[in-house]
């Protein structure tokens, strides 16, 4: 059993890294889906003749750069190191899985499991954890290569496949705690968007610089496949983004997961990240006039999340009618934390370095229990305790009065 002082600088050191991969994987993408909807192609007779198909000239950092495209490998030889876009993604992956392992699995009976949402054994959890990251992949990509280059291929693909993520995410929020349900729902799409790049990107454009190195004229054919399929999972890739990215934050507001039908929230707003996602991506063609106006897409993925908020937003607390205004005491609180929080915060378990068995240590933290209990309300942990509103309340009005533990 791994100390839980440890398990959080592991916790801490690999959300670091995981984020610092992630600005890295997902900077490099949206710059190049930028590239790609902003080259023109070259005037230059020259330019032609080499093979460019499109260029852009953009300014940044004090100088000026010429981005050029070839749709096929360059007639001339290549005078500067060619460098890879992968190991972003594949460390984005990595670190992800670590920290996934370190706080949903390793501790799945307190992190995945809540036995009000459906109560099982906590290897049970895990494996369907699991399995959800791998049939999501094995769905999605059976979907791509069955219907990705059919007639109304990419409509076929993205009806699949709205519909197996919206089963995916009401599956998830029935099986699993409500935190869980909405990290493993972006984990399986951040899963197919490494696979994508493991299986398909990389290796094609391996086979392509390998012909070229070797000086091996492939079937055009072929190339052509490498490029459209490449292209398609790339494409696929940005509309997934912005929805994990929300999936990913979505553990700090509890006022999400919590909600009795938070997989409909959780549609929903990642359906409002692919809108304006799409905005963003349609837009740098439409300067060019290339695409019609996107404006539509931001408008309505910017109203579901105004609709998601207004929906959410909680009436007015019939619990604070039964909470008396006379400051609370030590003692009241106390014997709240001993019921509601001590199983995780005592002398033996410390999660997060917090402890609330001695009045010292209780006013030490108090800052960070009215935080965590009131405001975020995030603890307990899926409130696997039961604490009620009552209690919330008399915490708030204990904290409020100066936090004695006299």
């Amino acid at each position: 059993m791994i100390d839980s002082y440890w398990l959080e600088w592991g916790n801490l050191l690999l959300r670091w890294v995981h984020v610092i991969v992630a600005i890295a994987w997902i900077g490099a993408s949206f710059y190049f889906v930028f590239l790609d909807n902003n080259l023109v192609p070259p005037e230059s007779a020259e330019a032609k003749e080499k093979g460019i198909s499109g260029e852009v000239w953009a300014v940044h950092g004090g100088g000026f750069y010429n981005p050029q495209k070839y749709m096929v490998a360059p007639k001339q030889k290549m005078n500067s190191t060619l460098h890879w876009f992968y190991w972003e993604s594949y460390t984005t992956f990595l670190t992800g899985f670590a920290l996934f392992t370190l706080l949903y699995l390793y501790n799945a009976s307190t992190f995945l499991i809540d036995k009000s949402v459906f109560d099982w054994s906590p290897a049970a959890a895990i494996t369907t954890a699991l399995l959800f990251l791998v049939v999501f992949w094995l769905i999605y990509d059976t979907v791509c290569r069955i219907f990705g280059f059919k007639k109304n291929g990419e409509m076929i693909v993205g009806g699949i496949m709205m519909v197996v993520i919206v089963f995916a995410s009401w599956l998830a929020c029935h099986l699993f705690a409500g935190r869980a349900a909405f990290l493993l729902t972006g984990a399986m799409m951040a899963t197919a968007m490494s696979a994508n790049v493991f299986f398909w990107i990389i290796p094609g454009q391996r086979k392509v610089v390998a012909a070229m190195k070797a000086a091996v004229m492939l079937d055009p054919e072929e190339l052509a496949l490498y490029g459209k399929r490449g292209k398609q999972r790339s494409v696929h890739n940005t509309y997934f983004t912005l929805p994990v990215i929300f999936t990913m934050l979505s553990n700090h507001y509890s006022f999400l997961y919590t909600n009795d039908n938070r997989w409909v929230i959780l549609v929903l707003m990642m359906l409002a990240g692919a809108l304006i996602r799409q905005f963003f991506v349609q837009r740098h063609v439409y300067h060019l006039g290339r695409a019609k106006n996107p404006l539509p897409y931001a408008i309505v993925g910017v109203l579901v999340i105004v609709v998601v908020a207004a929906i959410l937003k909680p009436a007015p607390s019939t619990a604070a009618a039964n909470v008396s205004q006379a400051p609370v005491g030590f003692v009241q609180v106390n014997a709240i934390f001993e019921q509601r929080c001590l199983a995780c915060h005592n002398a033996q378990v410390q999660m997060k370095n917090v402890r609330l068995d001695s009045p010292e240590a209780v006013k030490k933290n108090a800052a960070n229990v009215y935080q965590q209990v009131v405001v975020l309300r995030q603890m307990p942990m899926s409130n696997s305790t039961g604490i009620t509103e009552e209690e919330r309340l008399m915490v708030k009005n204990w904290y409020q009065n100066g936090a004695p533990v006299q």
